[in-house]
């Protein structure tokens, strides 16, 4: 039998191939996608967890994750600094661009760099901090990802050239940092910002001193960074309703492919499913051979599907910088959709052989 399953799939090596490809591209659309989708999110929550500051005081509506606005006034950070129990306040500017390899998003903040480095325990690992307008500081995974050293110009800002002067560390927040100044005046907002990072002292408890900050300036929006760079699963409405609709997407397209393979065979086999049930075999006989089959071709498309998944993952990071983490959970959700899209988009095909008559199907040309 076991000899009869793979002689099958080997004597019609085309559509064996187009099979194969149709249940691979199925897991590969799962594991693409939700490994993107989780390794952002792991990605922005390990930047975000090298903020020090424990307070993000803003205005509604000012931050989002494809954009942001400069409009809450510097003059907040004087009054921010009177509240009992707060250490530093620290203005940030935020832009969001198109990725410089016209993929994606970046951000671009504009800082302080001397205070926002020693709250948030930044060090320049080669070269200095940024002082002009048109000088920036990239974090070592940008700087090796998109082979960047100091001195090296790059257009941002409406093609605006700016020049590397410095490569920072660890990674935090946005991955490209200029002067506050800079960014005010290339968005020509001065004396503005996106929000404004609060610092509490040692021993005071955030959960207070937000308190005390919204009775002295009421009106803003006072969140705890903890919670406001949380999983990008959140952060994206509807990412999960996505998801899920792709993994029914790449069942329904590995079941299809199966099932019209199979029943291609079906029709190319007639005589020899003749053959067999002149010879003695049963209806269940002939179901575990079409499914026997359909099984073996489904194994294969997974294997090629995972190991094109990880491919193709290591080789977007390369090109484009993206991060991709896989996870047990979906690689068994895409296992099980290689598996059982397969077995049952050949239950229909199977269940027409056995079916066939043995006469009818002897004489068939």
């Amino acid at each position: 039998m076991d000899n009869l399953v793979v002689s099958n799939v080997r004597q019609r090596p085309i559509r064996t191939l187009v099979s194969v490809a149709g249940v691979a591209l199925g897991v590969c659309l799962v594991m693409l996608f939700t490994g993107l989708a989780r390794g952002m999110s792991s990605d922005m929550q390990r930047r975000a967890a090298n903020v020090r500051a424990e307070i993000l005081f803003t205005r509604p509506g000012s931050m989002q994750l494809t954009g942001s606005t400069a409009n809450l006034s510097t003059k907040y950070v004087e009054l921010l600094k009177q509240v009992d129990g707060v250490e530093e306040a620290l203005p940030v500017v935020v832009y969001v661009l198109q990725g410089n390899r016209g993929f994606g998003f970046e951000r671009i903040e504009g800082v302080e760099w001397e205070h926002y480095a020693r709250v948030n325990q930044l060090q320049i690992e080669t070269g200095r901090a940024p002082q002009a307008n048109d000088e920036i500081v990239v974090d070592v995974a940008k700087a090796r990802n998109n082979q960047m050293s100091v001195g090296t110009s790059i257009k941002l800002l409406g093609d605006r050239p700016y020049r590397v002067v410095g490569i920072y560390s660890p990674e935090s927040t946005a991955r490209v940092k200029t002067t506050l100044a800079g960014l005010q005046e290339s968005l020509e907002s001065p004396g503005k910002c996106t929000y404004i990072l609060v610092k509490i002292r040692e021993g005071a408890n955030k959960v207070d001193v937000a308190k005390r900050i919204d009775q002295t300036i009421p009106g803003n929006k006072i969140q705890f960074t903890d919670e406001v760079f949380s999983g990008l699963e959140k952060s994206i409405p509807y990412l999960g309703v996505f998801l899920r609709v792709l993994v029914g997407l790449a069942a329904v397209v590995s079941a299809l492919v199966v099932m019209l393979a199979m029943y291609t065979t079906i029709t190319e086999r007639t005589r020899e499913i003749g053959i067999l049930k002149a010879m003695g075999a049963s209806r269940r006989y002939i179901v575990f051979i079409i499914e026997s089959e359909a099984l073996l071709i489904s194994a294969v498309g997974l294997v090629a599907g995972f190991t094109l998944s990880f491919a193709a993952g290591y080789l977007i990071h390369q090109f484009y910088g993206l991060y991709f983490e896989f996870s047990w959970s979906w690689a068994l959700t895409a296992a099980a959709i290689g598996i059982l899209g397969g077995a049952f988009g050949a239950l229909y095909p199977a269940w027409r052989a056995s079916n066939l008559d043995a006469v009818a199907a002897l004489a068939y040309e």
